[in-house]
């Protein structure tokens, strides 16, 4: 780790993107304003009449004295149509786990028991005949792994529920970090074998500073696996919040026999097999307790013994300590026998939040000044959440996915990238099942909506139909290992640039291009980003590189109070100087005592190992 002693203070200037200390990674995801109540709406003339114009109608910021105006509005003159029925109707989360605890089979389940698709692919690797739907690169199906977050939206029990599977292997977090500033919870999923793991806990560390609330589901129950005594200790701790279970094992291993639901007071009875359904599972209620004896034996009392002591040393269910992140049900199951699943879906519903609001920043007379969006808000505004090239092969398109943070997206409406204040016009507005689209007739605060792009579009860019609205909170971190890149076909100069351009604007890597010439250098935080890059390059670009080692073994963003300062540090070190892909300056460094000696003998020169790209460059104070 690189040494970052020296205090970060605001930009001034050496780059586009804003750029904070790791303490900066804050939420601004929610806001601690509570909902705004629905209104209801006058009848009469009001009802009929079109609201004037306005300058934000128009796609300008408001002047001050007009913005006065407007707040002193009283309520019965507020937007006629309520997009209120909608948003509540939405639930928008992530699966997050340690790799190979289950995620992204527990994923197809939910999916397959929502009635979106009729067979879940086995991930079985290079041979299986079916994979995932939500593993849809050539690579992830050959290793059987997830390396994108894959986005899929279902509609279940008269909701809209948007699902976000995220890669498990450490080396791809920075995907994972970037997916939960997007949704408002998510579900952990635990290898009831192995219990919380370290990627497990970097993830709930980013869900704790968010305070989004969590679902755990313990899975693979029907294998042997530790005491959910121990399972739920551990969770606590690790977490650092009380558990409330909700559904409690009877057995486990070859004597797995189902799950006590205690809140229907019910047995569900286990039957291995992956064609389950959910009314293909026997329900007991406790009440008829001598048949279940009769049927488990010794293994139901055991359980029942576990549950009275789990529920006595547990919290009791607190819906609003959940939502406020202070408490997380816990359910158990096997998501590979599609048992237990039924009951982490109908939680989602049931228990996660709908959209909440957030907050944003506009500048006003060039002052930075912070406003709360509500979903409900009449005026469209969403943020580039994550940027996929290349997910059909056959069209080399881009996709900049967006959470719709407020107002309504409807077809042909005019958009504004904020970042560069030019108009948006993507050629197709698409909702998506992993890699299958289709297009949307209309999309609500909560929904993820993919634009089909051919540039243009940056990670952390905010788009709105008008208002002049910057979201935060999309981390970039320094990376922790460089390789150079060397073309084996030099006549190929042109396709590798465009595809590291496009990789880098993705975020799958980073891409730092010396100022003082030479190979570009590829910047990743794990050692499999690297060799999917390669793989990426050969198969979509065609362009066969060699990755080969390098000097630098770090890199922090720099930014100095003046411009001037940032000359002098620039000509003391030109071979160290390079820019990433949002043309941000940044310093590479050879060990770990570099920037604690350029800081030394630069002072006035702030190091960053953190960036903020929220596409202004916006002061703030750190």
């Amino acid at each position: 780790m690189l040494d970052d002693s020296e205090p970060h203070a605001p930009q001034m200037a050496g780059g586009a993107a804003t750029l904070l200390g790791s303490a900066d990674y804050k939420s601004s995801h929610h806001a601690g304003v509570s909902r705004a109540t629905s209104i209801p709406r006058p009848l009469g003339k009001i009802a009929n009449q079109k609201p004037r114009a306005t300058a934000l109608h128009r796609g300008f910021a408001p002047s001050e004295p007009a913005a006065r105006r407007l707040s002193r509005l009283p309520t019965h003159l507020e937007p006629l149509v309520s997009y209120a029925p909608e948003t509540r109707r939405r639930r928008t989360f992530a699966i997050i786990s340690h790799p190979d605890a289950g995620k992204t089979t527990l994923t197809e389940k939910l999916l397959l028991f929502s009635g979106a698709i009729q067979i879940a692919g086995a991930v079985k690797g290079r041979k299986a005949s079916r994979h995932a739907t939500s593993d849809w690169m050539e690579i992830e199906k050959q290793r059987g792994i997830s390396v994108a977050s894959s986005v899929m939206q279902m509609a279940y029990r008269d909701h809209v529920v948007n699902l976000l599977d995220t890669p498990g292997h450490k080396d791809f977090s920075e995907d994972t970090y970037r997916v939960l500033t997007a949704v408002d919870s998510a579900l952990m999923v635990i290898d009831a074998a192995n219990g919380v793991e370290s990627q497990t806990r970097r993830l709930i560390e980013v869900c704790r500073q968010r305070d989004t609330p969590i679902i755990t589901f313990v899975n693979k129950m029907d294998r042997e696996v530790r005491d959910p005594l121990d399972i739920m200790d551990e969770v606590e701790r690790e977490l650092g919040m009380p558990c409330c279970p909700i559904t409690w094992p009877v057995g486990q291993g070859k004597s797995f026999g189902g799950i006590i639901n205690l809140r229907t007071k019910s047995m569900t009875v286990f039957q291995p097999g992956s064609e389950k359904r959910p009314q293909d599972f026997e329900t007991i209620p406790l009440s008829d307790a001598d048949n279940l004896r009769a049927r488990f034996g010794q293994a139901f009392d055991d359980a029942l013994e576990s549950m009275e002591l789990a529920v006595g040393a547990s919290a009791e269910w607190d819906h609003d300590a959940f939502l406020k992140g202070k408490l997380t049900p816990v359910f158990f199951g096997s998501g590979v026998n599609n048992f237990g699943v039924m009951e982490v879906l109908d939680a989602v519903v049931d228990m996660s939040p709908p959209p909440g609001p957030r907050v944003a920043y506009t500048e006003v007379n060039r002052n930075r000044e912070e406003k709360i969006i509500q979903p409900e808000d009449e005026s469209f505004s969403g943020v580039v959440f994550k940027v996929q090239a290349n997910m059909d092969a056959n069209h080399r398109d881009r996709i900049a996915f967006v959470r719709v943070a407020s107002g309504k997206y409807t077809p042909g409406m005019r958009m504004k990238v904020q970042r560069t204040a030019k108009e948006l016009r993507p050629t197709s507005v698409v909702t998506f099942m992993s890699q299958r689209r289709e297009a949307v007739d209309e999309a609500y605060a909560g929904d993820i909506i993919g634009f089909t792009t051919h540039g243009g579009v940056q990670l952390g860019d905010t788009i709105t139909d008008g208002p002049n609205l910057q979201f935060t909170g999309l981390p970039f971190f320094a990376p922790e290992m460089f390789m150079t890149v060397v073309l084996k076909n030099p006549l190929r100069t042109k396709q590798l640039q465009q595809g590291l351009m496009q990789l880098g604007e993705e975020g799958a890597i980073q891409v730092f291009k010396p100022d003082a010439g030479g190979n570009m250098l590829l910047g990743a935080v794990g050692q499999l980003q690297f060799e999917v890059v390669q793989h990426r390059l050969k198969a979509e670009y065609d362009c066969d590189v060699r990755l080969e080692a390098c000097q630098y073994t770090g890199a922090r963003w720099i930014t100095a109070d003046t411009p001037a300062e940032l000359r002098e540090f620039e000509t003391a070190y030109p071979l160290r100087m390079a820019h990433d892909a949002a043309d941000t300056l940044a310093y590479l460094c050879t060990s770990p005592y570099d920037v604690r000696l350029a800081q030394e003998r630069f002072p006035k020169i702030h190091f960053h190992p953190l960036r903020e790209h929220a596409g202004l460059a916006l002061q703030i104070n750190t």
